[in-house]
């Protein structure tokens, strides 16, 4: 070949070059979900769910009062139930794309596949957690409680120290264990979930639980215990990680459901829901040391 021919062929060869260049970058930014400037689009995040189009949001069953009403999640009524709508709404999912499922608080936060995209059942947030799941940012942090039945021994317990002999249950996997198990005493009885835990005290099976404080104070006015009685919210018990939503591991929801949860707070939506939902089950509970 000449050197005028190669010439030619270099000419040639190079808008050839040039052209699939182009096309190669036009077909990647087609199959991202973020745009020229790196935003998550809102369109392509509501087809990363298990079901494209439909948010499937997870709680527990039953799930009480205040953070949800009449145990109807999708109600939008009660402190979690309105956050998840919020929510979900910021990441660009109405409410009539938003589905209901239940789960329990354990089976959550294990290690596995999941049939949710977010749950949503006061989950602290921890690093031993999130090497098993994903976590919002926070959006409450809740304290711990001690609920006994009114005629037990214990509800005129002053202090921790005066809780020491009583036989005390919480859920398993739950922040109320590890707090329990360390600042109580080292037995603590585990239960599947609330309802065996209240029923566990109303039947004199133990003496005391420990649990939030909001449900604590719900168990009482809803008499799930007995005539029961809450001690008090346990002094050091305010998780400073808060409660977060769950989302799978490596979701790519994750990081618009903290956006979201941030604006929401920013705009003062969140202090606004505790204050209509949560107030009046935290602020009469005295604290013991």
């Amino acid at each position: 070949m000449t050197l005028i021919s190669k010439q030619n062929a270099i000419r040639f060869i190079v808008p050839l070059l040039s052209a699939a260049m182009v096309l190669g970058s036009a077909g990647c930014g087609a199959g991202s979900s973020s745009g020229a400037d790196g935003k998550t689009d809102p369109k392509a995040l509501t087809q990363e769910t298990i079901q494209p189009g439909t948010l499937t949001i997870a709680t527990d069953n039953p799930c009480y009062t205040p953070w949800f009403i009449d145990n109807k999640p999708e109600s939008g009524q009660g402190f979690e139930s309105a956050m998840a709508y919020a929510v979900s709404a910021k990441m660009g999912f109405p409410k009539d794309k938003v589905r209901w499922t239940r789960t329990t608080y354990a089976s959550a936060i294990a290690p596995g596949s999941k049939q949710f995209d977010m749950n949503i059942q006061e989950f602290t947030i921890s690093p031993e957690r999130r090497n098993a799941v994903d976590f919002s940012s926070e959006y409450y942090k809740p304290t711990l409680a001690v609920l006994v039945r009114g005629d037990s021994k214990y509800a005129q317990a002053k202090s921790i120290s005066d809780l020491k002999g009583a036989a005390i249950g919480a859920t398993v996997a739950s922040d109320a264990y590890v707090f329990a198990k360390r600042r109580i005493k080292d037995d603590i009885k585990v239960f599947d979930d609330n309802v065996a835990l209240a029923q566990a005290v109303d039947s004199k099976q133990i003496d005391a639980l420990v649990i939030s404080t909001v449900i604590a104070v719900n168990m009482r006015k809803t008499h799930q215990v007995t005539d029961g009685k809450v001690v008090g919210q346990l002094a050091g018990s305010t998780n400073e990680n808060g409660i977060g939503i769950v989302l799978p591991k490596g979701s790519k929801l994750t990081k618009a459901a903290s956006k979201a949860v941030d604006e929401l707070r920013r705009d003062g939506t969140v202090r606004r829901l505790q204050d209509r939902w949560l107030k009046e089950y935290t602020t009469d509970v005295p604290v013991i040391h």
